[in-house]
């Protein structure tokens, strides 16, 4: 990755996996798209390789992050579906020109034309966000239980029941801080049966 911005993390599923591209949402965020050249980086680790970013289609990009975002998190809590943010979502599914293609291992993957735009490749992840919400994945919604992060994921687990979006980063954090007060808890007994 381009040096001085922080790694993509890479999740099981594209629309989730954009929504990550903005993380510790409820601390210090971490902005993973800075720029548009960012952005063209983020969809070509994804497969959808464009050659330009304008500033206003970062700008749409991350509308439209926020958008998958939010109504992700309202499915995930079984709220209401936030209908300013469906539109977003709605119309940057339209907007753009892709194709799924059938790939021998029997996975649908997305094809951008020769000529692929930003608002091409928000399709495709548009897109991935309506099937998701819409149930047609084997998998449910969840939220990170970081209190720093919240970050809306797509759990594939046998049974349903991950807590973090990604175990090495929420998760490793999560289980470093459990052990470090369990580590503190037990100092003071062993400095008292030392005496």
């Amino acid at each position: 990755m381009r040096a001085g911005y922080p790694d993509f993390r890479l999740g099981n599923m594209l629309a989730t996996s954009f929504t990550a591209t903005l993380t510790e949402r409820c601390g210090d965020a971490v902005e993973r798209i800075p720029t548009p050249q960012r952005l063209v980086d983020w969809f070509e680790v994804h497969g959808l390789a464009v050659e330009s970013c304008s500033a206003a289609e970062l700008e749409l990009a991350r509308e439209l992050r926020e958008a998958i975002h939010t109504t992700a998190t309202a499915a995930a809590i079984g709220d209401v579906l936030p209908a300013q943010a469906l539109r977003i979502i709605n119309d940057c599914s339209i907007r753009g020109r892709a194709a799924a293609v059938l790939t021998p291992e029997r996975n649908r993957e997305w094809q951008l034309g020769s000529t692929a735009s930003v608002d091409d490749a928000l399709s495709v992840i548009a897109a991935d966000a309506i099937g998701i919400i819409a149930g047609e994945r084997d998998g449910k919604l969840a939220l990170c239980a970081s209190s720093t992060c919240r970050a809306a994921f797509f759990d594939t687990s046998q049974s349903r029941t991950r807590k973090w979006c990604d175990m090495n980063t929420c998760g490793n954090r999560q289980k470093k801080a459990r052990f470090q007060a369990n580590q503190r808890r037990r100092t003071p007994s062993t400095q008292t049966a030392a005496r």
